[in-house]
């Protein structure tokens, strides 16, 4: 999960579904594309597209990242410079496709995971968040409805996509871009439930992302991630999710300081490049910082003839 604010900051949190644990990896003072981002099959690995404006800074401001879920210290780095793509998606647990556009350049690779080689063939979306986030809701199960999407232009376009639900029911999602409403980025999504057999359409205008996990819906509203099921009774209902239930509220979280596990934290970085390293990571604890300063300190001391007995 990638939970934005306070303002320019963003914080990457893995979900276990299975038990609905939430588990904290790591802060980042910057933006995080979320619809430019992707998580491996297998959950081990994240690519994100991220941007700090620090234009003269080895990743130009703008980067694509490669990390260790739920952490966002770099394995693979690419600097962009802009946000003209950017990004990218996994094709498997190993191999992953870098939306690499008017291109990047390699500050740092690993060995972990491979650039696709050919790159998968995938529809041309464009150069900014739809040419990732739509690929990856079709290959997610989500089903484009061209017939429901009013033609419109780059800053003013809506694109629909449905899952089926239980019962009868469907959840669609509206990917709008421009005009959002407060607090939305230009990208955003708005949900209703469907009920194509009724001929019910029931708008959920605060859910800023939803989807469905097995048999139940999952979606985020007011900072906060919720779950219900539609039943075969609750479906006849004006309000067809049964027992929603609070999973987490992230709302009250602010911005820490938090070192990855596999983080050297040597000064020198350990030869590898870190997007905004002091601001995403700690670069020693205050501990070490301490002892390093009494071993200086040691150093200098000048020292005292014994006396004589």
């Amino acid at each position: 999960m990638l939970r934005r604010g306070p303002a320019k900051s963003v914080a990457a949190i893995a979900w276990n579904r299975a038990l609905d644990k939430f588990t904290l990896g790591q802060w980042l003072r910057g933006r995080i594309y979320e619809k430019r981002s992707d998580l491996s099959p297998d959950g081990k690995h994240l690519i994100y597209f991220a941007m700090n404006g620090k234009w003269s800074a080895p990743t130009a401001g703008a980067w694509t990242a490669i990390s260790r879920a739920p952490y966002l210290r770099a394995i693979a780095l690419f600097a962009k410079g802009d946000c003209w793509h950017g990004g990218g998606l996994f094709v498997d647990n190993r191999t992953y496709w870098l939306n690499d556009g008017y291109g990047h350049k390699v500050l740092t690779s690993t060995t972990a995971v491979a650039r696709a080689d050919p790159a998968p063939s995938l529809p041309y979306r464009g150069g900014e968040c739809w040419g990732v986030y739509f690929n990856r809701l079709v290959r997610d199960g989500w089903t484009p409805r061209p017939d429901l999407s009013p033609p419109g232009t780059r800053s003013e376009g809506m694109m629909v996509f449905e899952r089926p639900l239980p019962h009868g029911w469907v959840l669609r999602k509206l990917a709008r871009a421009g005009n959002p409403p407060p607090g939305r980025s230009i990208y955003f999504d708005e949900h209703e439930l469907v009920e194509p057999a009724a001929g019910r359409e029931l708008r959920r205008p605060s859910w800023e992302w939803a989807d469905v996990d097995g048999d139940r819906l999952v979606w985020a509203d007011a900072g906060a991630l919720w779950a219900g099921r539609i039943t075969a009774r609750s479906g006849k209902l004006d309000d067809p999710i049964d027992g929603a239930k609070l999973l987490h509220d992230f709302s009250a979280m602010t911005f820490e300081a938090i070192r990855a596990p596999y983080d050297d934290g040597d000064d020198d970085n350990g030869g590898r490049v870190d997007a905004d390293h002091a601001a995403t990571t700690p670069r020693a604890s205050s501990k070490r910082k301490l002892a390093r300063a009494a071993r200086k300190r040691a150093a200098k001391k000048p020292v005292r003839p014994k006396p004589r007995q």
